[in-house]
């Protein structure tokens, strides 16, 4: 029910005093809006008829739900997402439909004034152009400072999904868009060494997105989609299914190897374009393989106090230096498993130099940044910056 918070987590009242508090330290909330399709067991569907007084669609062709689905055969022949019989596609364009959600006082606004600060749409690849706009506009109808993100997995400035190509980004459909590429980019270099490949996508990326979208990018390494950062660090891409599903069991050796890794790919996540998105947990140190089991609950008073501190220096370093937030990206060197670029403002700027070489190097920094005050690494001696293996160094000035 798009309407009510599930009462296993509260009230509105309870999210509303969530969204004020949050605010007073700085934090906004955004809510996750699955529109592409409903669930066969709610409201609007009801296929299993638990949903009291309401009929839903499956059970009544009068329903006023019923023009939200396509049935090919009704009931049991219906459009659903991805052929999952349990999630049944909806019309987003359908008139009351698209009324319902973005309307004025529908759903998208309805959690908007009880606090949340704006929306990440599920699946936007799949929503039409059309109704896109039609969320934009409800969203930004309660300030222009709410957001909408959009979830697209490739390069969202040239994605052709519906036969054409897409506009997310050409103003009054998305503000920004999680960062698949740059995800898959960075675990890459992170385990392959090859650094003229994270050069080459992170170019790629600055070159193709609007300022502000880029700016904005929702940048992770893992997400509720995908295997834990530290499993496919550390144990790579050979799962161990059971059910058709990859558990993502570790031998402490691959943890270890996981968590070090980590380290190194977080201060890219920190440091390059766009905003750092941490999947919960993955701060914490819990691993996990495909979808549930990369959702375990947080691991609370058992968290790896180690990388822990880790996350909490690099958000301290971002705090401190403005460049992070907009400044321009110059990428100086990437070659030998080892990649160095630098992000500029006119309030300061930052040198990253990154080793993913399974061995320590001796990187020779440019004469401009000799000189220059160490936040993270080994401190240089004013012509070399040693780093160890699988480790990073920042420089600013």
């Amino acid at each position: 029910n798009y309407e009510k918070i599930d009462p296993m987590l509260g009230t509105e009242e309870d999210f509303r005093e969530l969204c004020e508090k949050a605010k007073k330290m700085g934090i906004s909330v955004i809510l996750d809006g699955v529109f592409s399709h409903t669930g066969a067991d709610s409201i609007y569907f009801n296929k299993f008829g638990r949903c009291g007084d309401h009929t839903g669609a499956y059970r009544d062709r009068n329903s006023p739900y019923f023009p939200w689905y396509s049935f090919t055969g009704y009931p049991d022949r219906y459009e659903s997402w991805w052929g999952i019989t349990t999630l049944p596609n909806v019309n987003e364009n359908n008139p009351d439909y698209t009324k319902y959600i973005c309307g004025e006082g529908g759903i998208l606004q309805k959690w908007i004034a009880l606090g949340a600060q704006g929306w990440r749409l599920d699946v936007a690849d799949e929503l039409p152009d059309e109704f896109l706009d039609n969320i934009n506009k409800a969203v930004k109808g309660m300030g222009g400072d709410k957001i909408v993100y959009g979830e697209v997995w490739e390069d969202a400035t040239d994605k052709i999904s519906y036969g054409h190509r897409r506009r997310y980004l050409e103003g009054g459909e998305l503000d920004s868009v999680m960062n698949y590429p740059f995800a898959n980019a960075v675990i890459d270099f992170v385990r392959t060494a090859n650094a003229e490949e994270l050069r080459e996508c992170v170019e790629n990326i600055v070159e193709h997105y609007p300022r502000a979208s880029l700016d904005t990018l929702m940048n992770h390494i893992g997400t509720h989609d995908t295997v834990r950062a530290i499993t496919r660090l550390g144990r790579g891409d050979i799962g161990h299914p059971e059910n058709g599903r990859d558990r993502g069991i570790l031998t402490e050796e691959q943890y270890q190897k996981g968590i070090c890794l980590l380290k190194l790919a977080s201060v890219l996540h920190f440091t390059l374009p766009g905003v750092p998105c941490v999947y919960y947990g993955d701060e914490a140190g819990l691993a996990g393989g495909e979808d549930p089991f990369n959702r375990a609950c947080f691991p609370w008073g058992k968290e790896n106090a180690e990388l822990l501190g880790h996350y909490r220096t690099l958000g301290r370093i971002r705090k401190l230096c403005p460049a992070f937030i907009d400044g321009e990206f110059n990428c100086i060197s990437s070659a030998l498993g080892c990649i160095a670029y630098e992000r500029n403002s006119e309030s300061g700027s930052a040198l990253i130099i990154a080793n993913a070489n399974c061995h320590g190097i001796e990187y020779t920094v440019p004469e401009r940044w000799r000189g220059a005050s160490t936040l993270f690494g080994s401190a240089a001696d004013g012509l070399n910056v040693p780093l160890g293996a699988y480790s990073a160094a920042i420089l600013y000035k």
